[in-house]
C-alpha cells in the first residue's frame, strides 16, 4: 500500500478511537489543533506497534495538521534514520506543548544529535525549544549519560536561567532536568545544590 493511502486508512481509524472529554478538556485549556480526535496516548501507542518503524509514514503523517498524525509520527520515525536538517523542520513546525513533550519522549532523546540538539534548544530563547532540550537532557541523564565539563557548565548556567524565567512548563521542566542530573551522583549532587544556592532555591 503506498504511503499515502496509508495515512488515509490511519485518519479514518481515529474516529473508532475518538474522545470527545480527551479533545473537549484540551480546548478548555486553551490547546487547540486543526483537527483532534481526542484519543489516548497508549491507544495511539498500539497503533504505532502495529506499523513498526516507517520514515516515510512518519514524514506523511507529521504533514498532516491532526493531533493524532503528529504524535504517531514521532512514534514511528526511526530515530537513526531521521536527519539534523529534518529535527530542525519538525521542531520548526511544533506549536503546541503536547507534541513537543510527545516528539522528547518517543523520538528525540534516541537521536545520534540528542545532546547537541538538546543544549542547542535550551539556549535559544524558543519556549518549546527549551521545554524539549530540557526533557531529552532529563532522559538522557537518567540513562546514566554524564555530560562533560563544558556541557555540565552550559546545563547549569541554563537550568538557572529557566528556573528564574517566566514559562511555568519550562520552569517545571528544568527542575525535573537538575533532579535528574543530580542523580547522576554525589558530585552532580552537590554540584546542584551550589547551583540553586546562588539563587535562593533549596534542592529538595
Amino acid at each position: 500500500m503506498d504511503v499515502n493511502n496509508q495515512v488515509k486508512e490511519i485518519k479514518q481509524s481515529f474516529r473508532q478511537m475518538m474522545d470527545g472529554m480527551v479533545s473537549k478538556s484540551m480546548r478548555d485549556k486553551g490547546v487547540t489543533y486543526k483537527l483532534n480526535w481526542g484519543a489516548t496516548i497508549p491507544r495511539l501507542k498500539e497503533m504505532a506497534d502495529g506499523l513498526g518503524k516507517n520514515y516515510d509514514l512518519a514524514i506523511a503523517l507529521w504533514k498532516e495538521n491532526v493531533r493524532e498524525c503528529k504524535i504517531l509520527a514521532t512514534m514511528v520515525m526511526p530515530a537513526e534514520q531521521m536527519l539534523p536538517e529534518v529535527v530542525d523542520i519538525w521542531m520548526e513546525q511544533t506549536d503546541t506543548l503536547e507534541i513537543a513533550e510527545q516528539a522528547a519522549f518517543n523520538l528525540y532523546q534516541y537521536l545520534p544529535c540528542a545532546p547537541e540538539k538538546a543544549y542547542t534548544w535550551m539556549a535559544s530563547g524558543k519556549e518549546l525549544f527549551q521545554l524539549c532540550g530540557f526533557h531529552i537532557l532529563s532522559r538522557l541523564f537518567m540513562n546514566g549519560q554524564e555530560p562533560n565539563e563544558r556541557g555540565i557548565n552550559e546545563f547549569i548556567d541554563q537550568a538557572l536561567a529557566a528556573l528564574q524565567g517566566d514559562s511555568i512548563p519550562v520552569k517545571k521542566a528544568a527542575w525535573s532536568c537538575l533532579q535528574r542530573f543530580a542523580s547522576l551522583g554525589l558530585v552532580y549532587e552537590r554540584l546542584t545544590k551550589s547551583a540553586l544556592k546562588t539563587i535562593n532555591l533549596d534542592f529538595l
